[in-house]
């Protein structure tokens, strides 16, 4: 894209559903150009065109951060310029114990969750260091510092998650380049349907009797962090239900 317009250029990852469709959405509503990735491609169409229906500009392109060709054709889709990069991209597999998980869902997540945060990254650093004020935002998971039963091959991508953020804002430090990582608690969207392997009434449990965040709640935190004045960097910000303390204690009504 050899045009830069004023207004500033942003990519989101994982943008077809859930959190990554909302913060596409907010982010357009608060004056960016947004450019979304994901596999669904068609899914990514109805996100754009609800984009311009508010009179944004969006574009997608098909993203799998599993594969490297993929992640080479989505960014040269990219701007050449890049002002945020949302790193949103991610999944759990299961709630198995770890005695009884698969080599195939700790690397499905590690795969996506890890690996493709990081590819997605060196690949589009060259294109945020274009911008005059560059910001990397990262989706971890208040499971990147507190563990549960049933979740240790998620839990552990997560605090990779964590750690591969710390470490960019060590290693950027210096360059104008804000890096965020922003913590959610439970949230319901498609996450627990994929994790559950499409069964939407063990996905509903997860949900029962308590009042979880949307998708637009954790968006509208993004959105904030990425509005914020140049010099201010927000480090993370860890947002929960109301019915929510930790990674497993929920208050839940109705005995539920």
């Amino acid at each position: 894209m050899g045009d830069r317009d004023a207004r500033r250029q942003a990519v989101v990852t994982g943008a077809s559903a859930g959190i990554g469709a909302a913060t596409a959405r907010a982010l357009a509503e608060a004056g960016f150009a947004v450019h979304l990735g994901a596999r669904r491609l068609d899914r990514l169409e109805e996100v754009t065109a609800g984009i311009a229906g508010i009179g944004a500009k969006a574009t997608a392109a098909t993203l799998d951060v599993t594969s490297s060709e993929s992640i080479e054709a989505f960014v040269a889709s990219c701007p050449e310029t890049i002002d945020l990069l949302v790193n949103n991209a991610g999944k759990a597999l299961g709630r198995d114990r770890l005695e009884d998980s698969t080599d195939e869902s700790w690397q499905g997540m590690w795969e996506t969750n890890v690996l493709g945060l990081v590819r997605v990254t060196r690949a589009l650093l060259p294109r945020l260091r274009r911008a005059e004020h560059a910001h990397l935002i990262q989706l971890g998971s208040i499971s990147g510092f507190e563990t549960y039963v049933g979740g240790a091959g998620y839990t552990a991508s997560k605090f990779g998650v964590r750690a591969l953020t710390k470490t960019l804002r060590l290693e950027l430090l210096g360059e104008p380049i804000r890096v965020t990582e922003i913590c959610p608690g439970l949230v319901e969207t498609e996450f627990s349907v994929v994790r559950f392997d499409g069964d939407r009434e063990q996905a509903d449990a997860v949900y029962q009797g308590m009042t979880p965040l949307t998708a637009e709640d954790v968006a509208d935190a993004i959105a904030w962090a990425a509005t914020r004045p140049p010099h201010v960097n927000i480090d993370e910000i860890v947002i929960r239900p109301r019915d929510q303390a930790t990674s497993s204690d929920v208050y839940r009504r109705g005995g539920a």
